[in-house]
């Protein structure tokens, strides 16, 4: 009885999450975070210090 117990909240968040992700328009996290970084990157090449010539590393 305590695998049922314990499994339980694992398996409403599952079929919670699916019938959430089929019948709303959930934003897909993964085209968003690439997303984000790219712009990142962006902002910090845009922004960064140019390397000196005195500087080895």
């Amino acid at each position: 009885m305590g695998i049922i117990r314990s499994s339980f909240p694992f398996l409403m968040g599952t079929v919670s999450g699916i019938y959430i992700a089929q019948n709303y328009n959930v934003p897909n996290i993964k085209q968003l975070a690439n997303c984000t970084v790219s712009k990142a990157k962006q902002l910090e090449q845009r922004y960064r210090k140019p390397k000196s010539r005195d500087d080895d590393g």
